[in-house]
């Protein structure tokens, strides 16, 4: 096979690999559970360090995501992935916000680190089979300010620009798309 090719098919299973992680953030993100069903295997497993399981177990733990976490924000880094023909491994540096009520008042806290992640490609899809997370550092920023009306003393033009977990314009801007 010409190496121009096989330089392009590589490219090609490296974006769908990236895709499906992107999936699940933004799944996690937007509590959606059909993009975060769309990027695990049925039979797939989990260990955050706090929690580990299967897939049934993990998409009960995120999904629809615990009345405590109003508002979560994956943002994903570089991947490096080892490709070796129909699975890969995968590391994908994270940071995560996460706004959280433990019952003393919202407070903002970011975590920052790595997935280690083994997919698989049956008929053809990428999708999670494996998943550790590793953590590189925690910080808790204090007590949140609400910011639902406007930012750094500026008032939104119309409530749509605050982002929520659940039902934010993101949802409504993509179905525009369909």
């Amino acid at each position: 096979m010409d190496a121009d090719i096989e330089g392009l098919q590589a490219l090609v299973q490296r974006d769908r690999i990236r895709d499906c992680i992107a999936r699940l953030a933004r799944g996690e993100d937007r509590r959606d559970p059909d993009l975060i069903r769309s990027a695990y295997w049925p039979d797939a497993t989990t260990d955050y360090g706090v929690f580990a399981g299967s897939f049934d177990d993990y998409f009960a733990w995120v999904y629809p995501g615990a009345d405590a976490i109003t508002n979560t924000q994956h943002v994903l880094g570089q991947s490096v992935i080892e490709i070796d023909g129909d699975a890969a491994r995968v590391e994908t540096h994270v940071v995560s916000y996460h706004r959280v009520d433990m019952g003393a008042g919202e407070r903002d806290t970011c975590i920052g680190g790595r997935y280690l992640d083994v997919l698989t490609r049956r008929d053809g899809l990428w999708r999670i089979a494996a998943r550790t997370m590793l953590y590189d550092w925690y910080q808790d920023w204090g007590d949140a300010i609400d910011w639902s009306h406007g930012v750094m003393g500026l008032p939104f033009s119309a409530p749509h620009f605050a982002g929520r977990a659940v039902g934010d314009h993101s949802a409504a801007f993509f179905s525009a798309a369909r």
